[in-house]
């Protein structure tokens, strides 16, 4: 995949030709940051998708997706300009890591050498920590048809993680499917976890309580007052966690459960079977515009978030504000805090392992 020479004065372009020739890859300038770093933005079309992807934060900007009338409609929050970007620190759209999720009190310790990480909520390192992988520049260089890779080199001792990380992520339209599929190499051993934090709302605007959710888990990870899992996996049954039939979000959110008291919502790992392949994680369908999503990933937990912590502060790009249930997340990824908690999945990566995920978000 040939870099692409693009001064920043130009237009849109067409840069690669295409197979299939419904789908294309242009990119263009999107503005420049307060450091003087310029930014891009890639679109990425077919026959049924149209998406856009900012080189800042690797982030997701615009998702549109059809109706059952075939008509595209924005299903993603997102900002107006870059210097609105800039100032997100709800990580709209973007690639999140070194660790996505939380870190307790952002310590932990690797092969017997303790390691920190910047705090950013509270006592938490979150995403990352205070200038995680959402607030850097990466690389974009297009694939043939619908397809552009970020990629950035993590220095050793960014954000206190150890390792230079070779980290790279691919977005790539496959008619209907929006997947995106990570990379990664370390020159020492670190702690990885990466995922996308793309808010959706199929309607394209107000609340997504009527959304209907199910979610292919029979168990989740409590948590404690700081949203640090307690190191317990719980059943669901029973619970506003059971979500393997279709149920209303806003039923959930209402429902008397200590668990959704203390993260004002969900904002909880879902525990997914086994599996090396790709296999369905969730579902979300809304009864309004007909719209669906499914997300397909082989990673061993889906983040469930109902944007709890949006309110009313951030101004959307067509001049809306965005608040609590106005959106939610599904977002694949490994285990909050895994490198403090034994008995989770290793998140460890070594020199000569590389790291892969892919995840399939598939709109219908």
């Amino acid at each position: 995949m040939p870099a692409v020479s693009r001064p920043p004065e130009t237009g849109w372009i067409v840069i690669m030709p295409v197979t299939p020739k419904d789908h294309t890859a242009t990119i263009a300038p999107f503005g420049v940051l307060s450091t003087g770093e310029h930014v891009e933005r890639v679109r990425l079309s077919s026959a049924v998708l149209q998406i856009d992807v900012l080189t800042f934060g690797a982030r997701i900007s615009s998702v549109l997706a059809p109706d059952p009338s075939g008509s595209l409609g924005e299903v993603t929050l997102g900002l107006a300009d870059l210097a609105a970007y800039e100032q997100d620190r709800d990580y709209l759209g973007a690639s999140v890591g070194r660790y996505a999720n939380r870190i307790a009190d952002g310590r932990f310790t690797l092969d017997g050498t303790p390691f920190e990480v910047p705090t950013n909520e509270g006592s938490t390192a979150l995403h990352g920590g205070t200038q995680g992988f959402d607030r850097r520049l990466w690389r974009a260089e297009l694939g043939r048809g619908a397809e552009v890779t970020m990629s950035r080199l993590s220095p050793d001792g960014e954000m206190g993680f150890p390792g230079d990380l070779e980290v790279s992520v691919t977005y790539r339209l496959e008619a209907a499917d929006l997947v995106i599929e990570y990379a990664a190499e370390t020159t020492e051993p670190t702690v990885l976890n990466l995922t996308n934090h793309a808010y959706l709302n199929l309607a394209g605007r107000g609340s997504v309580e009527a959304h209907l959710v199910t979610i292919d888990a029979g168990h989740f990870l409590p948590i404690d007052a700081t949203l640090i899992p307690t190191g317990d996996v719980a059943v669901v049954d029973g619970s506003p966690f059971d979500l393997r039939s279709p149920t209303r979000i806003g039923t959930g959110l209402r429902a008397d459960h200590p668990q959704l008291r203390v993260a004002r919502g969900y904002d909880h790992t879902f525990v997914l079977a086994p599996s090396d392949v790709a296999r369905r994680a969730a579902r979300v369908e809304d009864p309004s515009s007909g719209r669906a999503v499914e997300l397909w990933t082989d990673r061993p937990g889906v983040q469930f978030y109902s944007a709890n912590f949006l309110d009313g502060t951030v101004v959307g790009r067509d001049g809306t504000t965005y608040r609590q249930t106005d959106a939610f997340c599904l977002e694949p990824q490994h285990f909050p805090d895994s490198p403090n908690q034994p008995t989770f999945p290793s998140t460890v990566l070594r020199p000569g392992q590389r790291f892969t995920a892919r995840d399939v978000y598939r709109f219908g």
